[in-house]
């Protein structure tokens, strides 16, 4: 099978499972992309800052559980201690008490809460959003000059959320591309933004070609 089958396969399953869950309501959703991230380059972030994201998401979740209960439903997505928050609260004072909570989990750099003050969507929206996002990780794998795994994909009731240490070109180019996707209504960018010569120095530098004929070195 070509490596872009497998990639659409994948994205195909990832997609499915998530709507799965959420229609089930019995697992929790993970919409960081976790599985396609070995089809793709690595991850910008240091291993440590990966871990403490996921440490800091798992702080959150569990004092926005011990405050505000199921009142709400809130999705808590960190990326390089910068914290987003999406979903739904009753009124503007469990919006508020959501941010002052997670601002003050460990760690925590800057909160982008993007709340919605409404009842909590229907099941059709939510699958809707889970499809646009497969949808947006499948356009990002298929671009040009692009590294998927470098942006994090986030929807909410149409809206896409993207997430990265990406240079000034590669969010311009991810942000056209996405608005092009069906179905999504708008896009907001929350970007740590780094230089070309960054992004060169983050990348991996590709193995020199031996020449024909060359034996390998042997080892002692």
């Amino acid at each position: 099978m070509k490596p872009f089958a497998i990639k659409r396969l994948a994205l195909a399953v990832l997609a499915s499972a998530l709507v799965l869950s959420t229609l089930t309501a019995c697992v929790p959703l993970l919409i960081g992309g976790a599985a396609v991230g070995s089809l793709v380059a690595t991850d910008r972030r240091t291993s440590g800052a990966q871990l403490e994201d996921e440490g800091i998401e798992l702080r959150a979740m569990s004092r926005l559980r011990d405050n505000i209960g199921s009142r709400a439903r809130v999705s808590v997505t960190s990326y390089n201690r910068q914290v987003l928050l999406t979903g739904e609260v009753l009124n503007a004072q469990d919006k508020k008490l959501a941010e002052q909570v997670v601002t003050r989990v460990e760690n925590v750099s800057a909160v982008f809460n993007e709340l919605a003050i409404i009842n909590s969507p229907s099941l059709v929206q939510l699958s809707a959003d889970i499809l646009i996002t497969g949808q947006v990780k499948a356009l990002l794998i298929d671009a040009k000059d692009l590294y998927a795994n470098a942006f994090k994909v986030v929807t909410e009731r149409g809206t896409v959320y993207l997430m990265g240490r990406v240079t000034q070109r590669e969010a311009n180019q991810a942000t056209e591309i996405v608005r092009g996707a069906r179905g999504v209504r708008k896009v907001v960018r929350i970007f740590e933004v780094i230089s070309e010569d960054e992004l060169a120095r983050l990348l991996p530098t590709p193995a020199k070609p031996q020449p024909a004929g060359t034996k390998p070195a042997a080892k002692n």
